[in-house]
């Protein structure tokens, strides 16, 4: 039961404290229902991950390990349910190699090693109510079992925290460990980082996404504060440095969420929801700053409450795959039934006393409820933009693919578009995976085929006085058969025979939130050819059958999608399609395009989203461009003028 809101203390959410341990509670209590006889699997209903049924039932242990440790934690202990007690009879049959509920080791499973770091967490958080009182045969054996992870194979990504994690726990309770690994790992995340606190979830991807707060940056700090290792493994200047780090990311972060509580709907592993939450609550416990402690718990109470109350959690109480409800679509190869309740992450506030400052001060607003937000995100290569009239946040994208400069792979829907928001997806499913159109500019080939844009290159991502955002970016446009990719889906782009198409260059134009689309197309080689040019609109969904205006232009009960040529373009329509999205039942984009070339071979649109609610007005008189041989200028009403160098010799092919 969740209690009656709080209006004084919260006065955007009503959440408070209680609100958070009312749904970590019945969370618990549903997961419960589906633990093994012994406790060491959680066998969550759904299809099996790629891993298999043994490795899933051991996520929903370690997964739900987690939010049990969190909400004992943070209340000194107090465990009147007895989940302790539960956990710690699965973690004695887990790690016996005669039990019939034998986990997988991490040197048998890379999977294993994922969930072996949050297992090593939640002992380490709760040591003084669960390991210090273990048997100490069940003590040697957790020890053996998270011993295997020493000298073992990790990614270069977010991965190798969690071989920090575990080598560190066992460290302190005399097992086996390897500095040596523990300094290679720490090498790799300072590989990762980018400006303005950001890290990249690989060193050589642009790779951008909320594993930079449920991962990057939820890691290291909750080391350095639960682990005794500054000083040692960690010298107090590193852990300055990465809470310098959270402290600048917390500020972008913080710009991201709508008002309505929904994240950026951007990247893969989607399914953790709340899980964007993390990094908040990381600042609040490590006192980063960044952030003041009651806008921290609004960001975090509006994600929480963003998808409770639109039945994250089913009628069975279950988190399922999916976004505001279950939807297979989202799954991706790595992930089973109980992947999900990584979302726990997003609710380590838990862990924080009833007296932190992040649960007792009051409430304070969004940036997005207090002012239009336009900002640039130079990592990324996002403008960022939201009016408060709607609360909506978009970021127009020009420097994250998920692949490296020169990539020649199809697009991902979750990262190469060139908008993402907090009230959109792009389709997952269906025609438009293999031929991008939302948020797109491609070329079309004589059978309908739309090019593909990852690898591009970054030219600029900027703030120009007074109020406008620029970014452009570049590269060699190509077609994929990706027909026979039968790799496993971790968010990167689908491979298979590649056809060169020519240079295209699209630069972004953005101010009061609505953004002037320029591309310019390079002269096609001999043996290049292409029909049309084709331009994308925001992507908009409902449970009815969106209605198409005139032209380009789709408008819901909620959003508004639309494209308006400025310069060629003088072909308009809306594809709609059914089932390919998980926020509702029908989606609906508004594309223009035109056949053959223009003089310049440029092409330009408005490009515009936004809410249907009250307050907005008419749309205005759309800004004027000129085109030059070696720039664009955009007029605005006003007079102001912004002009963006697009030279087709200054285009990135390599």
């Amino acid at each position: 039961m969740i209690p009656a809101e709080d209006r004084d203390l919260s006065p955007r959410t009503g959440w408070t404290r209680r609100h958070w341990e009312a749904v970590a509670d019945d969370m618990l209590t549903a997961v419960a229902r589906h633990r093994s006889p012994l406790g060491a699997r959680y066998d969550l209903p759904g299809p099996a991950s790629r891993n298999g049924v043994l490795s899933d039932g051991l996520e929903g242990f370690a997964r739900t390990f987690l939010l049990a440790g969190f909400r004992v934690a943070g209340a000194g202990g107090a465990d009147p349910t007895g989940l302790l007690e539960r956990y710690a009879e699965g973690l004695a049959a887990g790690t016996d190699p005669a039990s019939p509920e034998r986990w997988p080791r991490p040197d048998e499973l890379g999977q294993a090693k994922v969930e072996a770091a949050s297992v090593a967490l939640i002992l380490q958080l709760t040591r003084p109510w669960l390991w210090d009182r273990l048997d100490d045969g069940v003590r040697q054996r957790t020890v053996e079992w998270l011993g295997t992870v020493v000298g073992q194979p990790y990614p270069p990504i977010n991965w190798v925290w969690f071989r920090i994690v575990v080598e560190s726990f066992l460290r302190e309770v005399g097992g086996p460990w390897s500095r040596e690994d523990v300094e290679a790992d720490l090498a790799v995340h300072a590989s990762l980082r980018r400006p303005d606190g950001w890290l990249s979830d690989h060193a050589e991807e642009r790779a951008y996404d909320h594993y930079t707060g449920w991962a990057l940056h939820l890691y290291p700090l909750l080391w350095a504060e639960w682990f005794d290792v500054v000083g040692s493994l960690c010298p107090p200047a590193l852990r300055e440095t990465w809470a310098g780090d959270l402290r600048r990311y917390l500020r972008d972060a913080v710009s991201l969420v709508g008002a309505d509580g929904s994240p950026l709907l951007q990247g893969r592993s989607l399914v953790y929801r709340f899980a964007a939450s993390a990094p908040f609550w990381v600042g609040a416990l490590a006192g980063t700053g960044g952030v003041a402690p009651g806008q921290a718990r609004r960001a975090a109470s509006g994600v929480l409450r963003h998808f409770v109350d639109r039945g994250a959690l089913g009628g069975d109480g279950l988190l399922s795959l999916g976004w505001h409800h279950g939807w297979p679509g989202m799954r991706q190869s790595y992930s089973g039934p109980a992947s999900p309740y990584w979302a726990a992450k997003g609710m380590l506030g838990l862990a924080l006393p009833a007296d932190h400052p992040v649960w007792t001060d009051q409430e304070l607003p969004l940036p997005v409820e207090t002012a239009d937000v336009s900002s640039v995100v130079t990592a990324p290569g996002w403008l960022v933009t939201a009016r408060r009239r709607d609360g909506i946040v978009t970021a127009v994208n020009h420097g994250t693919d998920h692949a490296v400069l020169g990539a020649e792979v199809a697009d991902s829907p979750l990262y190469a578009r060139l908008g993402y928001s907090t009230a959109t997806v792009p389709p997952l499913t269906g025609p438009t995976v293999a031929d991008p159109l939302d948020n797109s500019v491609v070329l079309l080939d004589a059978g309908g085929r739309a090019t593909h844009r990852t690898g591009f290159g970054t030219l600029l991502a900027e703030h120009r006085s007074p109020d406008v955002l620029v970014a452009a970016s570049s590269g060699r446009v190509r077609w994929v058969d990706s027909t026979g990719d039968a790799s496993p889906d971790h968010g990167s782009g689908r491979t298979g025979p590649v056809t060169a198409g020519p240079v295209v260059t699209v630069a972004s134009v953005v101010r009061d939130g609505v953004e002037v689309r320029i591309v310019r197309v390079a002269p096609p080689t001999p043996g290049q050819r292409w029909r049309a040019v084709r331009l994308g609109g925001w992507p908009v969904a409902d449970d009815d059958q969106p209605t198409a205006g005139c032209g380009a232009r789709v408008t819901t009960a909620r959003l508004s999608s639309e494209v308006r040529p400025l310069v060629g373009l003088p072909h308009a329509g809306v594809v709609v399609e059914r089932g390919t999205g998980p926020l509702a039942d029908w989606t609906a984009v508004p594309w223009l395009a035109a056949r053959g070339e223009s003089p310049h071979g440029v092409f330009a649109a408005v490009v515009e989203l936004r809410g249907t609610g009250g307050g907005h007005g008419g749309t205005p008189p759309d800004p004027t461009v000129d085109v030059g041989p070696e720039s664009v200028a955009v007029r605005w009403l006003d007079g102001v003028r912004t002009e963006v160098a697009m030279p087709a010799s200054s285009a990135r092919a390599d």
